[in-house]
């Protein structure tokens, strides 16, 4: 069983680089083009926050149609030209589970999430799942999965 916990992530301003077709190989070609954008800028530090957010669900979306989001958090006061793409990530509560960042780890990780979301009294939002990189996890192969969720309507336990 993975580690998971509950947190609430704040409103967060990106700064981010957009791919548009199949998940795979281009999601990270998006990736590194946003960390050499942000290494430029430096800001690709220790406390940098970076998210990987694949915004179509491929079971229900055309692959060639499929958009993911590579970003990073910036400050609200940083300023911006029109080489990348700026926009906000609203509030919200995260089942979070800690993984190496490989695909057999990432397919794991899932199977301990779904139980322990039927398990905590949340149900998954309607928002995208994040993949969150913060600096030591760039460097050492790990991300967090941040699974949105709200308050199951079925109960009335609080678990936070």
């Amino acid at each position: 069983m993975q580690h998971i916990k509950v947190e609430t992530l704040p409103n967060y301003r990106i700064a981010y680089v957009r791919q548009v077709g199949p998940y795979g190989p281009a999601n990270t070609q998006a990736m590194e083009k946003l960390k050499k954008w942000a290494k430029e800028k430096n800001l690709l530090t220790e406390s940098a926050i970076i998210l990987g957010i694949p915004q179509d669900n491929p079971e229900t979306t055309l692959p060639e149609h499929c958009k993911y989001d590579a970003c990073i958090v910036i400050s609200k006061d940083y300023p911006m030209d029109d080489s990348i793409c700026v926009s906000e990530l609203s509030e919200g509560k995260y089942m979070i589970c800690k993984v190496k960042h490989t695909a057999e780890d990432i397919q794991k990780a899932w199977a301990d999430i779904i139980p322990a979301l039927q398990n905590s009294g949340y149900q998954m939002d309607n928002k995208p799942v994040l993949e969150r990189y913060t600096g030591e996890m760039i460097n050492n192969d790990f991300c967090e999965i941040c699974v949105p969720i709200n308050r199951n309507s079925k109960t009335n336990r609080d678990k936070t």
